[in-house]
């Protein structure tokens, strides 16, 4: 008996601990439906539907067969550090040193460098309420504590400044920001950023900004929170606005004092971004603007018809979003438990949608939308959610 104890198997706490990322709980089983002969709606995940531009695709071609497939610097090509500074530059006036950028395997790693780099056990990182479930998924993983500040839909899901100066606390490090943002389609006024920039500076914390949407901001140009603040870290990529999502190519803008932790982050666990991928980054970044613009038009077209949609159908949509690829519904005239109801649509009605508790308390009642796929398909889904909504909803 004590030898069958002491090889019993024993998961630690920390692993036990970590919430799952519920929506991809959904795309396991729309992938069962799918693989047992039902035609599903995929409209829980931003992957984009639109193909990666072939002038990068040809590029990681040509890398390959040019033999760059071993190591790089941890940080880095040196190429792709410099077109990152670059684009910086051109799309906000804002200077960059390329030695203050670190290449990741998408931008889930850099957050690992991030807060593996700026938080001690039981410091604090100020989150939104809905925000993307990773955020808080990290600071709890390496010792930290999340500290969620509601953000609501009939203000458009913006920080109210006064409650974020009420949750910081003498433990707070940071303030985690994802303009535009993951679930909710919310671009924040550069009015707003500048705010939150001051606040920091005000209490001698740092931002922390995720900006992997920009390039999907269809009211404008996005706003950096490095034209606010030079405290600030930024995280980016290329999976969303360049159809990269398999590629997985991020990377972490850091200040100054805090870039030789997170590359020594970056050494230990993960080594390097792929070679051939971070060539393909480059050529992204310096030769396929064109074909990002063409593919936000697309995007834009299919957020016009989905939002008024959904409206149609009985779903409140209290603030229009205006970047990313997603619409968060306020599903609560269906049922108020957004798991239940998103797992019996997808087993009902054959669409399969995120719930909003996946994001945090504050999206319990809602249904986040993807658009990341064609138009007949979103107009095939809300026919079927207008259907099953008749029959059962409420």
């Amino acid at each position: 008996m004590e030898s069958l104890h002491r090889f019993a198997p024993h998961v630690s706490d920390r692993a036990e601990a970590i919430r799952p990322f519920v929506v991809m709980d959904v795309v396991a089983r729309a992938k069962e439906l799918v693989a047992a002969g039902h035609d599903v709606v995929r409209l829980e995940i931003g992957d984009p539907d639109l193909p990666t531009p072939a002038v990068i695709t040809r590029a990681a071609e040509e890398a390959m067969e040019h033999g760059d497939t071993g190591y790089t610097q941890s940080a880095g090509l040196p190429t792709l550090r410099e077109a990152i500074a670059a684009h910086a530059l051109g799309a906000y006036g804002v200077t960059v040193d390329p030695a203050d950028i670190v290449v990741t395997q998408g931008t889930s790693p850099a957050m690992l460098l991030v807060f593996g780099a700026l938080l001690d056990p039981g410091d604090e990182v100020i989150v939104s309420d809905p925000c993307y479930p990773a955020y808080p998924n990290y600071v709890n993983f390496l010792g930290g504590v999340p500290v969620p500040v509601r953000v609501r839909a009939e203000e458009g899901f913006r920080f109210r400044p006064e409650e974020i100066r009420a949750a910081i606390t003498p433990r707070t490090r940071a303030i985690m920001v994802n303009s535009p943002c993951n679930p909710t389609g919310t671009v924040l006024p550069a009015a707003d950023l500048a705010e939150l920039a001051a606040i920091a500076e005000e209490h001698g914390i740092r931002i922390v900004s995720d900006e992997i949407y920009h390039g999907l901001d269809f009211s404008g140009a996005s706003r950096s929170i490095l034209e606010f603040t030079d405290r600030a870290f930024v995280l980016n990529g290329f999976s969303k606005a360049y159809a990269m999502t398999g590629w997985r190519l991020g990377y972490l803008i850091a200040p100054k004092p805090f870039v030789r932790a997170c590359e020594k982050i970056q050494q230990n666990f993960f080594l390097c971004a792929n070679h051939f991928v971070q060539v393909a980054g480059t050529v992204a970044l310096t030769q396929a603007q064109a074909e990002i613009a063409a593919m936000r038009e697309v995007y834009d077209e299919r957020r016009r018809y989905l939002v008024p949609a959904l409206r149609e159908i009985g779903l409140t949509v209290a603030c229009e979003p205006t970047g990313a690829f997603y619409v968060f519904a306020d599903a609560r005239a269906w049922g108020d438990d957004s798991l239940v109801l998103s797992r019996r649509i997808l087993e009902e009605a054959h669409v399969s949608v995120a719930p909003g508790i996946d994001f945090g308390p504050g999206g319990e009642g809602f249904l986040r939308f993807s658009y990341a796929t064609s138009l007949e398909r979103l107009a095939e889904g809300v026919a079927r959610l207008g259907s099953w909504a008749g029959e059962n909803a409420g």
